[in-house]
């Protein structure tokens, strides 16, 4: 499922990456969903890309990258489901290899591999952490997800009665909903993670993660995002895994402060350490939560 809004200029290159290995129309459905894009036709590239593999609906009116998430969910109908945004990628032997643990073990709810960041331009930035050495269930599932999002959402596939369980993306997240989703995946389900990266998500300068910085916005969700998790955790660690994501995104935050005051940029730095302090002053504040 491919959800998309004003970005048909990189479309086309998510399209081909799934049609690379494309199984077939009776193992996977293709469909793009547009949240009623202003800016570009995704239909006609849908159309230039798909010729006729890959199925286009247009919703009648724009709400929201998260919104568009659960569209895609109940508009898919198979039993694994894989959300790749229509500015990312997937690398040869994404499906077959997140695909398989799945079918071969129902006790699983979702498979993720590593990913890589790539620039508007396609190149690759990073990739992220080794969780493993080897492919596998990750014991640790909870408490890696519980600090901090590792998984952006084209390198991750969920099983569909884990949705239908679980329910659908948080409507109050819009920069943290993927994140509240693994963490509430984790604390239910044994996850797999693949060792390759496999997947590639896109930075760029109009993304929405970009523009959250500029406001703080990234960290004010994290905090809130962290406070609807805790109720996931179990108790022994509840407070422990708390306390650690308070203070991660308090270092995330004075990192990203670091590096646009290095770029020149020292109202977007300000902002950020303001954000880092809030963190801090949450983290170390009396609390009457049984968490504390």
């Amino acid at each position: 499922m491919v959800p998309t809004y004003n970005c048909a200029n990189y479309l086309r290159f998510t399209l081909e990456s799934i049609l690379a290995q494309d199984p077939g129309p009776e193992v996977m459905q293709i469909e793009v969903v547009d949240d009623c894009s202003t800016k570009d036709d995704p239909e006609a590239v849908v159309q230039e890309i798909g010729r006729g593999r890959v199925q286009f609906f247009r919703k009648s009116n724009n709400e929201g990258a998260i919104a568009n998430f659960n569209t895609c969910v109940q508009r898919s109908r198979g039993h694994l489901i894989h959300i790749l945004h229509g500015d990312d990628l997937v690398k040869p032997g994404f499906y077959h290899r997140l695909g398989q643990p799945l079918l071969a073990d129902e006790a699983i709810g979702a498979a993720f591999c590593r990913q890589e960041y790539i620039n508007e331009q396609g190149d690759r930035q990073l990739i992220t952490r080794c969780h493993q050495e080897q492919s596998g269930v990750m014991p640790d599932a909870l408490s890696v997800l519980a600090v901090t999002n590792r998984i952006q959402p084209p390198a991750i596939v969920v099983r569909r009665h884990v949705y239908e369980t679980l329910g659908g993306y948080n409507a109050r997240l819009f920069h943290s909903a993927d994140w509240e989703m693994w963490v509430r995946i984790a604390a239910r389900y044994p996850i797999w993670f693949e060792a390759d990266p496999l997947a590639a998500y896109r930075v760029h300068a109009q993304s929405d993660t970009s523009k959250l910085f500029r406001t703080g916005a990234n960290i004010q969700e994290r905090r809130l995002c962290i406070d609807i998790c805790r109720h996931y955790f179990p108790s022994a660690s509840a407070g422990r895994l708390y306390r650690k994501a308070l203070g991660y995104s308090a270092l995330y935050a004075a990192k990203t402060a670091s590096r646009f005051l290095t770029a020149g940029h020292w109202q977007i730095a300000l902002i950020q350490l303001r954000e880092a302090a809030l963190c801090l002053l949450k983290l170390y504040q009396p609390t009457r939560s049984p968490l504390s």
